[in-house]
């Protein structure tokens, strides 16, 4: 594609903290990884950062970690809200533990939950919220804390697509309990395959080190909060076995790669807020189109377009238009989630009709950012979408 969804963040340091790791032959999860994690933990702010393989591990570990905490626990059957356009891991997990999934309708102008409906959806079985910032746009988080003020629920950020996004100053997957991020290919940053959680909670930190390791004891310090102190021996914690866990470490590349993005990341968002910028101008208005309204500092993951009512064209026309021009495109992440096949298998309520999830699910779809000046391609997509139907 002339255009393409994503492109390689890398270049030669990338390779040589590949190979570097290659010449001293220790693959598995080491000190490169614990490196990479106390520079994201100092960049987002956070006191605590956990890698792991994917984004989608991350959001796993995140929900078991409610779980297994001493003081409110989240337990199978309490509800979490959600917003119904989203990726399927931000959902699976959720059932995986039990959990009832309520589904609240998006915001048509920031694709974010919509807050009115928020409020309205909370029941007294309400638990959690998964506040989700979608394609690099944060959630308005003054708003979500007056709602939620005086009631027993959290929040939990899926902040995979929105690394860098920034409200009131403050790094978006910050403002949960926890917040997950991912460093897949297509993402802000790329460690191959890569995800990481922050938090400022210790315990939680704790529990998720353990989580991450088959649930061992091999990974917390001597004195800790998942199982009290450990054993004197280190034989005796070696395969000692507290919390029912997972094998999702990263491997000691990813760590090496993450260290060398992370250097580059600030400059890497830059860029992507200079092609936002264009972006917008462009399609500010748009007679065909509507485009997300951004909340505080997106970092903008990808540009959204959203046919309106009265465009007269056929989401199918615009795609075809686009991929013909070699513009690759894609649905607006999974749509409204419950019109995928899976839903049969998640236990779930839905708060109002969600009509904004279902026009997202057939009138729209996105198209790539990137780090570098993109202003070219912009403007030709700009072309071919006025011309589509005429």
């Amino acid at each position: 594609m002339a255009y393409p969804l994503a492109t390689s963040t890398w270049d030669e340091q990338e390779y040589e903290a590949i190979q570097e790791v290659v010449r001293e032959g220790m693959f598995t999860m080491g000190r490169r990884v614990r490196a990479f994690e106390e520079g994201f933990a100092k960049w987002t702010g956070s006191s605590y950062a956990v890698m792991v393989n994917s984004g989608s591990s991350a959001n796993l570990l995140a929900i078991a970690a409610l779980f297994f905490r001493k003081e409110n626990p989240l337990r199978a059957g309490d509800e979490v809200i959600v917003p119904a356009v989203s990726w399927s891991t931000t959902y699976t997990p959720l059932t995986q533990y039990g959990l009832v999934i309520r589904f609240v309708d998006i915001d048509p102008l920031t694709l974010n939950i919509d807050l009115n409906q928020l409020e309205a959806a909370i029941t007294d079985r309400t638990r959690l919220l998964v506040a989700v910032n979608l394609l690099g746009n944060p959630n308005d988080f003054a708003r979500i804390e007056t709602i939620l003020a005086g009631r027993n629920i959290e929040v939990f950020e899926d902040n995979c697509e929105s690394m860098g996004a920034l409200f009131e100053a403050r790094h978006a997957g910050t403002f949960g309990r926890m917040g997950s991020f991912s460093s897949f290919f297509s993402h802000h940053i790329s460690t191959m395959e890569g995800g990481l959680i922050v938090t400022d909670d210790l315990e939680l930190y704790q529990i998720l080190l353990s989580l991450r390791s088959h649930g061992w004891t091999r990974s917390l310090p001597k004195d800790n909060l998942v199982c009290g102190p450990l054993d004197d021996d280190p034989f005796n914690e070696a395969f000692r076995f507290v919390l029912p866990g997972y094998n999702v470490r990263p491997l000691e590349m990813s760590g090496a790669l993450g260290l060398r993005q992370l250097e580059k990341l600030p400059a890497m968002i830059a860029g992507r807020r200079k092609n936002a910028n264009i972006f917008v101008d462009l399609f500010r208005n748009h007679p065909r189109v509507r485009i997300q309204q951004e909340t505080g500092d997106s970092s903008w993951f990808g540009f959204a377009l959203v046919l309106r009512e009265d465009s007269r064209i056929g989401r199918k026309a615009l795609a075809d238009a686009l991929r013909r021009e070699e513009i690759e495109c894609r649905p607006i992440v999974a749509g409204n989630f419950l019109r995928n096949p899976v839903i049969q298998y998640m236990p779930h309520t839905v708060y109002g009709d969600l009509r904004e999830a279902n026009w997202i699910h057939d009138n729209g779809l996105f198209v790539g950012n990137h780090h570098y000046d993109i202003g070219d391609e912009l403007v030709r997509l700009k072309r071919i979408v006025d011309r589509v139907g005429q």
